[in-house]
């Protein structure tokens, strides 16, 4: 059932919004680490970008709808929200914006006009994120992972996650605890492309609290893990085989594989190795896709810091297809012992995008955590 926001709004139970930024992530499988301004979005486009954004937002509505047929929601009109949410069972109310301008203001003018809500669900990145905070008031958020960067702590760890949320948030709202507390954190996006990490705290935001449901905002590594990675990096460069492409994943830890072989990592990019040789810098999913074709596949992967992820975060350009043709037993993975320790949950995450991969990828895995050294951890469902 749909009504217009000229209806009566639902009086009853928590208020919930959604709001999907339908350009989020599009930069992550061709290489361009981001999408925040019309200029990125254009060139994410013309290199043949696929959005996902409104797809993950209907994985996460779907839970929601399955878990209790006929809930309210509020959601923001035509591919900001109401096109995604089509035959599912919710009783949504739809807000107009009268137009759009493809940016930023998009998104803040609809959750103004949504009017006081309890809790904003938005599928979007770290910068969507900033985004709806600035103007949330005093309503918590539930982010529904779509970008390619997300340091923040107020996502979910996978949009069906974040749909089990929802779903708490309306079946049993007094059970649910919050915290003040989540970080929301972005990133220079042309800093990054020229491989400039440059975090910043842009402020704190309420969410609801569930260790298996929301992910931690992501850690740094420790200083005094050099001597570690370099060990375990070296240890996996002796250990490669000949023929087979060794995709290397952007981050410190599996960029230590390039350095150990003699290459410069592109630290925040993608690169690919075989037979010794690099074949590839900052590669994009289909440049990968094609060296990969008649070749066995191995992906090196380092950990997210707190997180705990190994894919879906930053990494988009490993997609689905590589991720597959790899297996779990063809995923390299290395990180300190001390960082492993430290994750939010004891285990490892993985949000390729396809629920059935991740659900194929879980169970244990070796990772690396020095020469000859190794700790198994548990690749759990999100």
């Amino acid at each position: 059932m749909i009504a217009r926001a000229s209806d009566n709004w639902p009086n009853a139970g928590m208020r919930i919004g959604l709001i999907v930024n339908p350009f989020a992530g599009l930069g992550g499988a061709v290489g361009l680490k981001g999408t925040d301004g019309p200029d990125a979005v254009a060139e994410s486009m013309r290199r043949g970008a696929e959005a996902k954004a409104g797809s993950r937002a209907r994985f996460a509505l779907t839970r929601m709808a399955e878990r209790v047929p006929g809930a309210d929601i509020i959601v923001a009109a035509n591919t900001l929200g109401e096109e995604w949410i089509h035959e599912l069972d919710l009783k949504t109310t739809v807000v107009d914006l009268p137009a759009l301008s493809g940016s930023a203001r998009d998104t803040k003018d609809t959750v103004r006009l949504m009017g006081k809500l309890d809790v904003i669900a938005f599928a979007g990145g770290d910068g969507t994120a900033r985004d709806v905070a600035s103007v949330a008031g005093d309503a918590a958020l539930l982010g529904i992972p779509c970008g390619v960067k997300m340091h923040s702590g107020v996502f979910a760890v996978s949009p069906q996650s974040a749909g089990a949320m929802l779903a708490d948030l309306v079946a049993s709202p007094e059970r649910i605890t919050w915290t003040d507390d989540a970080e929301i954190m972005d990133i220079d996006e042309e800093a990054l492309r020229q491989g400039i990490l440059a975090p910043r705290l842009y402020g704190l935001a309420r969410i609801p609290v569930s260790r298996n449901l929301m992910q931690a905002a992501k850690g740094q590594l420790r200083q005094d893990a050099a001597q570690a990675l370099s060990s375990a990096a070296q240890q996996i460069v002796t250990d490669m085989d000949p023929d087979i492409l060794y995709i290397i994943g952007p981050g410190t830890s599996a960029g230590a594989v390039m350095s150990a072989a003699g290459h410069l990592p592109t630290t925040l990019g993608v690169d690919a190795m075989l037979n010794g040789k690099v074949v590839a810098r900052d590669a994009d999913q289909a440049s990968l896709q094609q060296l990969a074709e008649g070749r066995d596949v191995r992906v090196v992967l380092g950990v997210t810091g707190q997180q705990g992820f190994l894919l879906g975060r930053g990494n988009q350009q490993i997609g689905p297809t590589l991720i597959s043709k790899a297996g779990r037993s063809g995923l390299i993975i290395l990180a300190t012992e001390n960082k492993l320790t430290a994750l939010a949950r004891p285990h490892l995450l993985v949000d390729t995008g396809d629920p059935d991969l991740d659900a194929e990828l879980q169970g244990y895995i070796r990772v690396s955590t020095g020469a000859n050294r190794e700790m198994i951890m548990c690749i759990a469902s999100c």
